[in-house]
């Protein structure tokens, strides 16, 4: 049997269905389940992604009777709708659009009107009776034919438009009339022929063949494989093509086009919500060419045609059981639908919509806790303005991204990425983004648009990301030379400004930003992941502060406490410096002596704040070089400081520096040669664990060895802090109960983890220096040449970003094999950044962690993951 690689859709014969959208890409597949419900959906066929994973394999060559098929569908399309393409006295008219399994708005390609040409367009005006309109869809289909198949620059047709309105004198599109449109019809034609050397396409199926190609080239334009990279999107054949009948909003003042959501996909709320222009295309709803009306103002406009479109919101929301997006054009008082697809939400909405749809008994807990991604709580841990701000804003646009930002103004998508890469904050100001920008939108901290509205690139693209936006404020004017006024106050690229997305201000300067508390909907969907998640999730937190905001968030202990953080701190740094310039234990201990009651505190104040959990603390890892200047300059300043003689101290320097310290005297080295700082920081530790039991605080500390690479090194250690141990429960007659584990970072520790565990009460995972050392990769180079790696497909991801299960979770799996053989009750976790990273957490469950442990903003974001990490291995 031959391949089949066309499917047709219609209300009558169907091919296709919801679940199909591996094959028919998300539009084709909902267009033909939408077709199967008997909705009003124009018909069309599917042209599967097959046939693009396959064009790119054939060097851009169709396989084998696509063409035989795609005529016999478009036939039958002809027969149905009893018109032929492009035919001269009532043409059928189509659209060419594309549709990956994966929802990509924007990013790739779209042509409307296709079929129209000089003969086709007067049969247009004699069956319509509207010449304004047939011209008006005629310019548009140059214009968008030129742009995505000719590839002519898109200004170039801009340019005659504006150039046109000028010269009569008028500001939109709808008030040019027929013979502006006919006159720009031929500047049009003569603009393809200057740029491209031939006429404009008359054929038909000539332009149909054309667009199909454009559309599958779209799967790898530059945006588009951008918007992969950006949102993870892998595995995919490519895009299909949809070729649609033509349904026409812009056939007059009873016809119109629109976009809406079935929940508000920026709160959730339970409300229709959406845009919509009379006398229009759908490009000028998203686009942001006139500013569209709230679909709410159509129940007055058209109360026949608001009804039909929330009975037909309900049926579609019940029956994907998720909140719908959906794009509508009514012709001539006839309502018809064009897509429907999940809509793309704010973190916020979708816990919202999650929570509310269980409660409505559309799903259950379980189906709810999966349909959040981990990556989506981020966004409602993001930044609002701090309500004890006094301020007036500048200027006002539509909430189209809730949350806030500050940030400098920069005026391309570039520059934000340029400036983000150095560390400055940024806020992307344009007129509106388009998809070219989604590098620089991705970089900002917020995003501002001088035109569009709720559903334009900008506010579907931010909402997506999490980002802060403020869509269509009228009062920004985008000037040449990096400047701008908002409000006629002049700005240039680099002043400051705030948004606020979920009010649509704009502020001049800089507020306080504020992190918003767990509560309502957010508390409940928690509680509910909290019921299904099978192990621990714990923060990396080195002040007390940290440790309060994730004990907020949810964390149940810490799993990693850097006490060298510390040592940075105030005139501490002297201390340690002092420390590492004595030239004897003596110096040394008198030095650590003056660290010690500071350390204490710090552990006070953790041991306080995380009343009742286990803090792990690690000991001192990172070499001594660290702590100590490099330059001349501010060795000579430091000299002076410490009254120590400048060649006494370069001396010193030098002899600390190391031709790769990530692999010198770091660690349990460091503790090894110099004793007395384990003894020191033993003393810190236990002491503050006695004063704070002392004020009833049940205090549960875990000490870390770091870098155990041999079961001896740990032994000598451990031997080291138990006598210390006791010295002091003597001393102080009293005592705590406390564990010595170590953090695994080196290969040979996986590969001897059994006898490690001979002394060892637990294990640590630290999977930043396991990563560097299983690849031999410098994480503070590997920046050079990963993402090419990435790009060029030698690895999937980043590895440290993304836990390597292959390679790195070999390595883990059998340490805590070994480990457990030896001591059966071995408490395992992980305590590098992958702690925080959803399918690293999903490894960290399966190969039987008892913990995770990450950044507290990330601790709810493992929570979630590692819940949905149990109930994918029950489904399964």
């Amino acid at each position: 049997m031959a391949n089949k690689y066309v499917y047709f859709f219609s209300k009558d014969f169907t091919e296709g269905k919801k679940e199909m959208k591996d094959l028919l890409g998300g539009k084709g597949a909902n267009l033909a389940e939408m077709s199967g419900l008997k909705l009003p959906i124009p018909p069309g066929f599917t042209i599967t992604t097959e046939v693009c994973d396959l064009y790119y394999k054939n060097n851009k060559s169709y396989p084998q009777g696509l063409e035989q098929e795609a005529a016999a569908n478009l036939e039958r399309l002809e027969k149905l709708m009893g018109k032929k393409l492009g035919a001269k006295d009532d043409p059928l008219l189509v659209s060419v659009r594309s549709g990956a399994a994966a929802s990509m708005p924007g990013m790739m390609d779209t042509i409307l009107n296709l079929g129209l040409n000089d003969q086709s367009v007067t049969g247009l005006v004699q069956k319509s009776g509207n010449s304004r309109f047939a011209y008006d869809s005629y310019r548009r289909f140059i214009q968008m034919f030129g742009d995505v198949v000719l590839e002519i620059d898109k200004n170039k047709f801009e340019e005659i438009l504006h150039a046109q309105k000028l010269a009569k004198k008028i500001e939109k599109d709808v008030d040019l009339d027929v013979d502006d449109l006919k006159t720009i019809v031929l500047k049009y034609k003569e603009l393809v022929k200057k740029e491209t050397g031939a006429e404009f396409p008359q054929d038909p199926k000539d332009q149909l063949w054309k667009a199909i190609d454009a559309v599958f080239g779209s799967w790898n334009n530059a945006r588009a494989i951008k918007y992969r990279e950006l949102y993870k999107i892998t595995g995919l054949k490519g895009t299909a093509v949809n070729i649609q009948s033509m349904v026409f909003g812009n056939l007059g003042e009873t016809s119109g086009t629109g976009v809406a959501f079935s929940r508000n996909p920026s709160t959730g709320e339970n409300k229709y919500y959406g845009e919509y222009l009379m006398n229009a295309q759908g490009e000028d709803v998203v686009a942001g060419i006139r500013t569209p009306l709230p679909v709410a103002e159509l129940e007055k406009q058209e109360p026949g045609i608001y009804k039909q479109l929330i009975d037909i919101k309900n049926i579609l929301e019940h029956h994907y059981a998720d909140m719908q997006d959906m794009e509508f054009t009514i012709e001539n008082g006839k309502l018809f639908i064009l897509q429907t697809r999940n809509g793309k939400r704010t973190g916020f909405a979708s816990v919202k919509v999650a929570v509310d749809m269980m409660h409505e008994g559309l799903f259950t807990k379980q189906e709810a806790i999966m349909r959040v991604k981990p990556e989506e709580l981020e966004q409602l841990l993001h930044p609002n303005i701090d309500p004890r701000e006094n301020y007036t804003s500048l200027a006002k646009g539509l909430p189209a991204s809730p949350g806030a930002a500050v940030g400098k103004i920069v005026f391309t998508a570039e520059k934000a990425e340029e400036w983000a890469a150095s560390g400055e904050k940024v806020v992307l100001l344009r007129k509106e983004t388009s998809p070219e920008d989604i590098g620089g939108m991705d970089k900002a901290q917020g995003i501002l648009t001088a035109t569009g509205g709720m559903t334009s690139h900008a506010a579907v693209v931010a909402r997506g990301m999490g980002k802060c936006c403020v869509a269509g404020c009228g009062d920004l004017v985008i000037k040449p030379g990096n400047t701008c006024e908002i409000a006629g106050k002049a700005f240039k690229e680099g002043d400051t400004i705030t948004l606020n997305g979920t009010t649509g201000e704009v502020i001049a300067g800089a507020l306080k930003l504020i992190t918003p508390e767990i509560s309502g909907n957010f508390e409940e969907f928690m509680k509910w992941v909290d019921e299904e998640r099978p192990i621990k999730v714990r923060t990396n937190a080195d002040t007390p502060k940290d440790s309060e905001v994730a004990r907020k968030f949810g964390a149940e202990g810490i799993g990693l406490c850097r006490t060298e953080h510390m040592f940075f701190q105030g005139d501490r740094i002297d201390a340690v410096r002092e420390m590492i310039l004595a030239d004897d234990k003596a110096g040394r201990e008198k030095a650590l002596a003056k660290i010690l009651p500071m350390q204490k505190e710090d552990f006070i104040g953790i041991f306080e704040a995380m009343d009742g959990l286990p803090v792990t603390i690690r000991y001192l890892d990172p070499p001594l070089h660290e702590f100590i200047p490099h330059t001349d300059k501010e060795l000579q300043e430091l000299a002076k400081a410490a009254n120590i003689p400048f060649g006494k101290l370069k001396a010193k320097a030098e002899s600390l520096a190391e031709f790769n310290p990530m692999l010198g005297h770091r660690g349990c080295r460091l503790a090894v040669t110099f004793p007395e700082i384990a003894v020191m920081q033993t003393e810190a530790v236990l002491q503050a664990a006695l004063t704070v039991k002392k004020k009833g605080v049940k205090v549960l500390p875990e000490i870390m060895i770091p870098l155990t690479g041999t079961e001896k090194e740990f032994i000598y250690l451990k031997d080291i802090i138990m006598r210390t141990a006791e010295d002091i429960f003597k001393r102080e007659n009293d005592r705590v109960d406390f564990l010595v584990g170590t953090m695994i970072e080196i290969p040979r520790a996986c590969l001897v983890a059994d006898k490690i565990a001979e002394t060892a009460q637990f294990f640590s995972f630290g999977t930043n220096d396991l990563t560097q050392m299983t690849f031999g990769y410098s994480r503070d180079d590997a920046g050079t040449f990963l993402p090419e790696y990435v790009k060029k497909g030698i690895l999937p991801v980043d590895p440290f970003q993304v836990l390597d299960r292959e390679g790195v979770g070999q390595l883990i799996d059998m340490g805590i094999q070994r480990g457990r053989k030896t001591r059966p009750d071995l408490k395992v976790g992980i305590c590098g950044e992958h702690g925080g990273e959803p399918s690293s957490v999903e490894f960290c469950y399966h190969v039987g962690m008892n913990y995770v442990s990450c950044s507290p903003y990330r601790v709810p974001i493992a929570r979630l993951a590692a819940a949905q990490a149990k109930i994918k291995k029950e489904r399964k």
